[in-house]
């Protein structure tokens, strides 16, 4: 990756303050940082921010995720990489033309990789978040999506019931107990509700599982990421929600995703 020609001899002194902040791939994130400055006083802002804890992609202003430049604005969760496995288990269960249900859609990540995956879809998201339905708004307008703040299925069109052929919701899943674990990258600088999933990480995830029926089409799937020590809870709650389950992992990215279909 090319750096600003009038910003490169600061390359050294970026990488040296992001070392000593604990950054571990402190080159890689210098070379983002100086590719994204527009002056000497804008990087050393955006070197002090990152140095002070901020998420890299909060001081970048946006993330990559499944190829696509995703916009990312302070106090959004940021996308992780590990959810682009829930990304392609959606893409292999459905096809152009769909209709995609983003729930708890943070940036709308999910949302925008699916549609541009996918080719025309007929998209729609929702959070109960006010910055992230903001933000998520930004990313799906390339794609027709709409977006929509509210708790969970609460705020979609009711002319969505029965015709949703993907569901994907990347829930909170961390119990509450365990939040304060968590790096203090996410812990101080993403919102809560989109970390904390309840005593044992699946109180929303029940809820979307409880609900899902009545919105998917026959045939239709959910999709939603959670952890390995939870997907046995997470498949009792699909079944109890009518759904039939089916786990899939991937131990590269550490990733486990619980997907439940409607039967036709």
């Amino acid at each position: 990756m090319s750096v600003t020609p009038s910003l490169s001899l600061s390359y050294s002194l970026v990488v040296g303050r992001l070392r000593a902040a604990g950054c571990v791939f402190a080159e890689d994130e210098a070379r983002l940082l100086l590719s994204g400055a527009q002056s000497d006083a804008d990087l050393a802002a955006m070197v002090d921010r990152r140095v002070a804890g901020l998420p890299l992609e909060h001081v970048l202003g946006w993330a990559e995720f499944c190829g696509l430049r995703v916009a990312v604005d302070p106090e959004v969760f940021v996308p992780r990489p590990r959810t682009e496995f829930l990304v392609r288990q959606a893409v292999a269960r459905s096809a152009a033309g769909a209709v995609v249900v983003d729930l708890c859609c943070g940036s709308g990540a999910v949302g925008a990789a699916l549609a541009d995956a996918l080719g025309q879809v007929e998209l729609y998201a929702s959070d109960v978040d006010p910055a992230a339905v903001r933000c998520a708004r930004r990313n799906v307008a390339a794609f027709g999506g709409r977006v929509y703040e509210g708790d969970l299925y609460e705020p979609l069109p009711a002319a969505l019931r029965g015709r949703v052929d993907v569901l994907a919701a990347n829930v909170p899943y961390v119990p509450t107990g365990d939040v304060e674990l968590l790096p203090p990258e996410a812990r101080d600088h993403e919102p809560r509700v989109a970390l904390d999933g309840g005593s044992d990480g699946l109180d929303v995830l029940r809820r979307v599982a409880a609900g899902a029926g009545a919105w998917l089409a026959p045939g239709g799937c959910l999709l939603v990421e959670t952890s390995e020590r939870q997907a046995d809870a997470a498949v009792e709650a699909f079944v109890r929600g009518g759904l039939t389950p089916l786990t899939v992992a991937d131990d590269e990215l550490y990733a486990t995703v619980v997907i439940g279909l409607r039967p036709r």
